[in-house]
């Protein structure tokens, strides 16, 4: 598949590593020139883009950034991607941390419907409650024992099937949480984020999350 990765951070650039290792066509873009990602794209075989070039055409797209920087994306970033293509968003709001006071977010809004309403497209939450160096390293065939679930949050359809597919090609067990309305339940601070369950305990940490965020997980 031909897959666009916006933004080439710990997720991103584990992403851009795992995907070209298995084959996909990856581009990859962050918010500055292509040339700083060149070390990058040596290293992996995927090309360097702008971002406003990273969704042309592409079968999936993977937004993976600071949530701050959600607003800044140019109007129509993912637009340019096949019809129907996945659009997975991996970010995560960490208000004390980095990214300061959200609003919405603040006011309940879930991370990746806010997400979603900025970039003009539905998405699919998924990557983000695993440790990137779990996401590089510890994927297994599907089947041996100790394999890490991963829950996805979006509309139902053929384009989550592909974003299950894509989670089962990594080594991962995809988990099926919901509609994107429901992905605060794979937010920071839940029973499931960093937590690296099987599929059943995904499905019951993910029962057991509450839609009040942590104090942690909380502006100041």
């Amino acid at each position: 598949m031909r897959i666009g990765i916006i933004g080439a951070g710990k997720i991103g650039g584990t992403l851009t590593r795992r995907l070209a290792a298995l084959g996909h066509e990856v581009r990859v873009a962050n918010s500055r020139d292509p040339e700083t990602l060149a070390e990058l794209a040596a290293e992996t075989g995927a090309t360097a883009v702008w971002a406003s070039e990273a969704a042309a055409d592409a079968d999936v797209v993977i937004v993976s950034i600071p949530q701050k920087n959600t607003p800044d994306l140019a109007a129509g970033i993912v637009a340019s991607a096949k019809p129907d293509a996945p659009v997975i968003e991996t970010n995560n709001y960490y208000p004390q941390q980095r990214d300061g006071r959200i609003g919405a977010l603040e006011d309940g809004t879930a991370e990746s419907v806010w997400v979603s309403e900025h970039l003009g497209a539905p998405v699919y939450k998924a990557f983000n409650g695993i440790n990137w160096k779990h996401l590089l390293e510890r994927g297994k065939p599907r089947g041996e024992a100790g394999r890490i679930a991963l829950p996805v949050a979006g509309p139902d359809g053929p384009a989550k099937e592909t974003v299950f597919a894509l989670i089962d090609e990594l080594g991962f067990d995809p988990v099926d949480a919901g509609p994107l309305e429901e992905s605060w339940r794979q937010q920071p601070g839940s029973p499931v984020y960093g937590a690296d369950l099987d599929a059943d305990g995904v499905r019951q940490a993910l029962a057991a999350a509450s839609p009040d965020r942590p104090d942690g997980f909380r502006a100041a």
